[in-house]
């Protein structure tokens, strides 16, 4: 993988020349506005990127974004990839290895997701603090690269404790509805069931997607902090759920995307 990385990022260096990222962004479905709020000195297209994958999903641009956010540099992915796409998971996770080559310190992952608990509601903020992992493969399966990470990472504080505080501390000031949350990760694309949505309940969850542990778990193997937020879309937790629509979840992330640019603006310029 050494090879594919250091040929991506010697083309991304030709285009961005001595630009050195602070923090990696990865931005979640109905999420891409953040981008508004960044100072853009350079972007590239995934495609034409070598080595990167293609985002599918409609609403993800597939963007490479390089500037300043409050004053941080910043590289941020406007689109990410999901192993619903038929993305293997070293594939879906390449970028973040690219950011971390490129020289980033710390990676912020944002997501939109279905509520498992009556206390969250759409439109809610959930601050992920742990995640329980329901796909079917690993992106670290397979050989390990030592000079990467270790074979056996470990995975006891996946989500950095300060910058956890930093955002609910942000979001109580603001008076945003934010929460402490356990995400659970499915392969998807389809939404859950009643029963699916009972299980997770049950095992610990309180709210699911479709994407964020792959990059997650691939930060945590080159001891990369992350901090992980989400913007609640749907609920799963009422006895008769109603039928919900990509469109519906794609316009309440885009209703509650500026609460979450607020806390992301105001923690990144904490760091």
């Amino acid at each position: 993988m050494y090879h594919l990385i250091a040929e991506t990022v010697t083309t991304i260096r030709r285009k961005i020349g001595d630009f050195s990222p602070e923090f990696g962004i990865i931005l979640g479905t109905g999420l891409g506005k953040l981008v508004e709020e960044i100072d853009i000195h350079f972007q590239m297209m995934y495609s034409n990127i070598p080595n990167f994958p293609i985002s599918t999903v409609e609403f993800h641009s597939g963007k490479l974004i390089f500037g300043v956010l409050n004053g941080r540099r910043i590289v941020a992915m406007q689109g990410r990839f999901h192993y619903y796409e038929g993305y293997d998971m070293q594939t879906i996770t390449f970028p973040v290895r690219v950011m971390k080559a490129l020289g980033i310190q710390k990676l912020f992952v944002s997501n939109a997701s279905g509520s498992l608990s009556s206390s969250i509601l759409k439109g809610d903020i959930g601050i992920i603090e742990d995640h329980i992992n329901l796909l079917p493969d690993n992106p670290l399966r397979g050989h390990n690269d030592d000079d990467m990470g270790p074979r056996f990472p470990d995975m006891s504080v996946p989500y950095n404790k300060d910058m956890i505080q930093q955002a609910l501390e942000i979001a109580d000031r603001l008076k945003y509805r934010a929460h402490k949350v356990i995400y659970v990760s499915t392969t998807g694309p389809n939404l859950e069931t009643k029963a699916e949505y009972r299980y997770m309940r049950i095992i610990g969850g309180d709210i699911v997607g479709m994407s964020t542990v792959p990059e997650v778990i691939v930060a945590n193997h080159m001891s990369l902090p992350v901090f992980a937020i989400s913007v609640v879309t749907d609920e799963g937790f009422h006895a008769e759920l109603k039928p919900v629509s990509f469109a519906e979840i794609v316009q309440v992330a885009a209703e509650a995307e500026p609460k979450m640019t607020k806390i992301l603006k105001e923690l990144i310029a904490l760091q």
